[in-house]
């Protein structure tokens, strides 16, 4: 009976998680800057430094910095634009003017309320 109960719990507490992680979340685009994010070869002594922008998103409570996973990805997205994106392991979801885009999360901070 006790096990029984365990796994009902189990059951219910992990559903509990995992429709959570799934529900958009409300955030906004409030920068962009390319950084470095490779190289590539032109041959044996020629090489070019690819650059990839990377954005921060700002929540009520974090700020996420996320990186296009390809650099050979031309998008731009203006600053100020607001998203609902949704969280999957390292990855960044969500869609702007009709488009789905998937970022990798590069870093994470926490907003204290005088950073409002």
């Amino acid at each position: 009976m006790k096990k029984r109960l365990l796994a009902a719990t189990v059951l219910v507490v992990g559903a509990a998680f995992s429709s959570i992680a799934q529900q958009p979340m409300a955030g906004t685009i409030v920068s962009e800057a390319s950084v470095d994010c490779g190289t590539k070869k032109h041959g044996k002594k020629e090489s070019t430094d690819l650059l990839c922008q990377q954005y921060t998103v700002r929540t009520a409570t974090t700020e996420y910095q996320i990186r296009q996973e390809k650099p050979s990805d031309k998008t731009f997205l203006p600053a100020n634009t607001p998203i609902e994106f949704t969280l999957d392991k390292d990855k960044m979801k969500f869609k702007v003017n009709g488009k789905k885009y998937e970022y990798l999360i590069v870093g994470t901070s926490a907003i204290n309320a005088q950073t409002k």
